[in-house]
């Protein structure tokens, strides 16, 4: 099959042609360039040179389009012939093209069918893969024509672009907080989401945007976490649901993982209406901010696939359409040739050599230019398959980026498995520098605390750092990113409110979404005026809170979850641009002296105590369990101590009672000369919960509530 052909509109400027060095056309001068660096560079002669690798093309030219240019058009202002050394394809513009403004792609040739594995549409313009910048038609978020966009579903909606004019940005001496592994605690949001909300109290401008997140980095701080996970950031395209009449398309991507460019931001992340070149200052300005407020900045990366859908729904824009055979698995001996590990219609060829390096510069650039300190990999499992998608052992790409001098300092966090059943938890590969999501420690806690029996034994391991899957090959705790809820699946809110998914709004019949999502109602489905279920609810959502933060290893929380947000138990909300996904203000103002207190208490607790997040996994001089009752399946009490072995703070005393009745717990003696004081008491209402001093007048015993947690101190 092949795509259709635009059609050329009448009145079009022939195209303007030059191949030898110093020949003017249109006003433009040319020459053939350099191959490297790949991408649009800024020369000292006041050129500017472009190069993009394609193995497969046997022709590419460099188009070029100024401010004023439809580039609905099939002919741009300028088509220039490039030159081939190797696989990579080069121009030089010595003079003549604007240096901010324009925007460019590549036109490419090849020989052969879709049946090689090819995908030539040599009637689109190609999006450059090393882009700096994407400009889109459409400058609002979510805004734009349903469906096909003039009338051609593969017709562009976004464009390479550039800005060799705009002055540097001034970093102003901010730099990045210094925050040790073992001290992290990842506050795991979506830009858009945090303030698109009118409760955010930001103009209708700022709503939703780069300098909305940089606004509001008082509540950040206030909360307590130091490094925020910022969900794709990446240039994507929110309407791809909307390019045929569907069941989903109704909806707007809003969380990104459909990546159309691995070097430019998002831009309708930007200001209302900004450019490219605007949305990209003020993503620094965002990250300048939240580093000046002491917090580090993390990026979901989805390298495991991109928006370039599959061949029942192409949107051949970029790399497909440059050498589909190079970036993407490929087996040509089936009818669906795209391999697809990811649910998402194709997987990048991520080992192959070239995409290898394409990958690591698209981190590098990261670095440089934005100042990041860090990434997390979507779907990481699929950037551990060779090219016809079997696992490996030691994959390139992995290595590559745990071993580049210019990432040595940056957090490195996998997402350990993939949509092809690739489930690494425990078992990345990781070169003692990958971090990983910890889904067995998610699966454990949820159990424990909703009150399964059997899996006392699983919770002491997993809140004690998961040293049975990661004491190997010198990891550390932290390497286990340990967390409850995450962007997909329900909320904390959620969690406790219901029994099953409710995703009818979604569009595909409540068949959507994981059904296997280890909640409790806590004895209602959904919203409730019933005082003790609700009750029951918060006291719930604070032992989550409390084993979280008490866990050894990375604690990551979700936005939303320290107020208690609801998607009223959809657990896939990746298409709902509205108040499922978006921070509700005037919810937090709510628990701003309840639940939200107690959440932002319990992480200050953590990181004002060293017996907590340690760089060692513990041993038996470190912790002792007052248990013995470790293979009877109907125990849901765990209690143990934690020693404090000289660092100053107090021997910290730890109980989770998941029974439905009370508890009497005998108290361990207190190290001499001093005595347990009460911190907190889950089963007590606010602000006796948590008593950051302490509250003496607990002595040898101590009774538990049903569902509760404990925490005394040795003072």
């Amino acid at each position: 099959m092949g795509g259709a052909r635009a059609s050329r509109p009448d009145g079009a400027r022939a195209r303007a042609t030059a191949t030898a060095r110093g020949t003017r056309t249109d006003g433009l001068e040319i020459s053939s360039g350099e191959p490297a660096p790949l991408g649009p560079t800024a020369t000292t002669s006041g050129g500017i040179n472009f190069a993009t690798y394609s193995e497969s093309a046997s022709e590419v030219s460099l188009c070029v389009y100024d401010e004023s240019d439809d580039w609905s058009e099939a002919t741009p202002r300028w088509e220039v012939p490039m030159t081939r050394t190797g696989n990579v394809w080069h121009a030089r513009v010595e003079r003549g093209a604007p240096r901010r403004g324009a925007r460019y792609g590549y036109r490419c040739k090849g020989a052969g069918g879709w049946e090689t594995g090819a995908r030539w549409y040599e009637d689109r313009v190609m999006m450059d893969p090393y882009a700096p910048l994407v400009e889109a038609r459409r400058k609002v978020f979510g805004e734009g024509p349903k469906h096909a966009t003039h009338g051609d579903v593969n017709d562009p909606d976004m464009l390479s672009g550039y800005d060799f004019e705009s002055e540097p940005f001034d970093w102003a001496g901010v730099e990045s907080p210094k925050i040790e592994e073992k001290d992290m605690i990842v506050y795991e949001m979506t830009v858009r989401a945090f303030t698109a909300d009118a409760s955010s109290g930001l103009d209708e401008k700022t709503r939703g945007s780069y300098a909305g997140v940089a606004a509001r980095v008082d509540h950040l701080k206030a909360l307590g976490v130091n490094v925020v996970e910022l969900l794709p950031v990446f240039e994507y395209d929110e309407m791809e649901f909307q390019r045929i009449p569907n069941p989903r398309d109704h909806m707007i991507n809003t969380w990104g993982y459909s990546t159309m460019s691995f070097f430019a931001p998002m831009s309708r992340f930007g200001t209302k209406g900004a450019s490219a070149a605007r949305a990209s200052r003020e993503f620094k300005e965002m990250v300048k901010a939240l580093h000046a407020a002491g917090i580090q900045v993390i990026l979901d990366v989805v390298y495991n696939h991109t928006g370039e859908m599959n061949d029942e729904l192409p949107n051949l824009c970029s790399m497909r359409g440059i050498d589909n055979k190079t970036y993407y698995m490929t087996d040509t001996s089936k009818y669906v040739q795209m391999l697809n590990f990811t649910g998402c219609g194709n997987t990048l060829n991520a080992n192959h050599p070239y995409v290898s390096k394409f990958i690591v510069d698209s981190l590098k650039h990261w670095v440089r230019e934005y100042h990041v300190d860090g990434f997390r990999f979507d779907l990481a499992s699929a950037l551990c398959r060779d090219e016809k998608g079997h696992p490996m052992n030691s994959p390139p790409v992995i290595r590559a980026i745990a071993k580049d001098p210019e990432l040595s300092h940056v957090k490195l966090i996998a997402e350990p498995w993939d949509c092809g059943g690739l489930y690494q938890v425990g078992s990345f590969p990781n070169w003692d520098r990958w971090s990983e999501w910890n889904g067995a420690y998610r699966d454990v806690l949820r159990r424990f605390i909703k009150g399964d029996e059997g899996v006392k034994s699983d919770f002491a391991r997993r809140i004690s750092g998961s040293a049975d899957m990661y004491h190997t090959n010198k990891r550390k705790p932290y390497h286990s990113v340990n967390f409850i809820t995450a962007h997909d699946g329900f909320t904390l809110h959620d969690l406790v409110s219901y029994n099953g998914k409710h995703n009818m709004a979604n569009g595909e019949s409540n068949n959507d979404g994981s059904n296997d999502n280890l909640s409790w109602n806590c004895g209602h489905e959904g919203e409730t005026g019933d005082k003790a279920v609700r009750g029951l609810r918060w006291r719930q959502m604070k032992n989550f809170q409390v084993a979280l933060m008490i866990s050894q290893g990375t604690p990551m929380m979700v936005m939303g979850d320290e107020y208690g947000h609801t998607r009223y138990g959809n657990n896939n909300t990746y298409g709902h641009d509205d108040k499922l996904n978006n921070f509700q203000w005037n919810e937090l103002e709510k628990q701003k002296a309840h639940y939200f207190r107690f959440s932002s208490e319990m992480i200050k607790f953590r990181l004002a105590n060293p017996l907590l997040g340690r760089e060692d996994f513990l041993n038996d001089d470190d912790v002792t369990w007052h248990e013995d009752r470790w293979d009877d399946p109907s125990s849901k009490f765990l209690a143990f101590t934690l020693h404090d072995r000289g660092q100053g703070f107090g021997d910290t005393y730890i109980a989770f009672n998941a029974h439905e009745f009370y508890v009497d717990a005998a108290l361990p003696a207190p190290p001499h000369g001093k005595r347990w004081a009460r911190v907190v008491d889950t089963n007590l209402p606010s602000p006796e919960d948590f008593i950051a001093e302490g509250k003496f007048g607990v002595e040898s015993r101590y009774n538990v509530a049903p569902r509760a947690s404990v925490i005394l101190v040795a003072k």
